[in-house]
C-alpha cells in the first residue's frame, strides 16, 4: 500500500475534529455577543426611563404643569430605548421610596397603563424622594444548554438584572 492511499480520508476526519468545534465556537460567540447587546441596552433604557420619571415629580402635578407620567409611558420609554430587545421578554418592577410596588411582567403588559407614576400617595412624587426603576431579560439560547449547572433543560435561558434609582428632582 502506497503513502497516498493511506491517507485517504484523513480531511474529512481532521474537519471532522477542527471544524465541528471550530463552528459550535463561531455560534457561541454570536449568542454571547447578542445576550451581551440585549443586557446592556436593557440596562441603558432603565437608565433613561429613571432619567426621566426623575423631572415628573409633585412639581408636574401642580396646577397649570401637565406633564405626569404614567406607568404605560414608562413602559413604552424602555421600549423604545431599549432597541432590539424583545417586549415579552423583560419584566420591570417600579418601586417608590415608601416601598409602593407595580410590575410589568412582561413589559408589554404596561403599554395600556394609565396609572398615574410615582403616585402622589404616601408624597413619592416629592422632590427628594427615590424612584427606582428594575427590570429582568429573559435571554434564552440554546448554547446555555452547556453552561454548569443548567441540569437537563432542552434550551438554556439565563437572566441579566439591571436596576436605576434617581433622586426626583422637580
Amino acid at each position: 500500500m502506497n503513502k497516498r492511499t493511506s491517507q485517504r480520508g484523513s480531511a474529512m476526519v481532521e474537519f471532522a475534529l477542527a471544524g465541528v468545534a471550530s463552528i459550535f465556537l463561531l455560534i457561541s460567540t454570536f449568542h454571547l455577543a447578542m445576550g451581551m447587546w440585549n443586557y446592556h441596552t436593557t440596562a441603558y433604557a432603565v437608565h433613561e426611563a429613571t432619567r426621566f420619571i426623575a423631572v415628573k415629580g409633585r412639581g408636574c402635578t401642580l396646577p397649570g404643569n401637565n406633564c405626569t407620567a404614567t406607568v404605560g409611558t414608562l413602559a413604552q420609554k424602555i421600549k423604545s430605548v431599549g432597541i432590539g430587545v424583545p417586549s415579552d421578554q423583560v419584566v420591570v418592577t417600579l418601586t417608590t421610596d415608601s416601598g409602593a410596588v407595580t410590575t410589568c411582567s412582561p413589559l408589554s403588559s404596561c403599554f395600556t397603563n394609565t396609572t398615574v407614576w410615582p403616585p402622589s400617595a404616601n408624597s413619592d412624587n416629592k422632590v427628594g424622594k427615590k424612584v427606582t426603576i428594575s427590570a429582568k431579560y429573559r435571554f434564552t439560547s440554546p448554547m446555555l444548554i452547556f453552561w454548569p449547572g443548567n441540569g437537563t433543560t432542552k434550551i438554556g435561558q439565563a437572566w441579566f438584572p439591571a436596576t436605576s434609582t434617581q433622586k426626583i428632582i422637580f
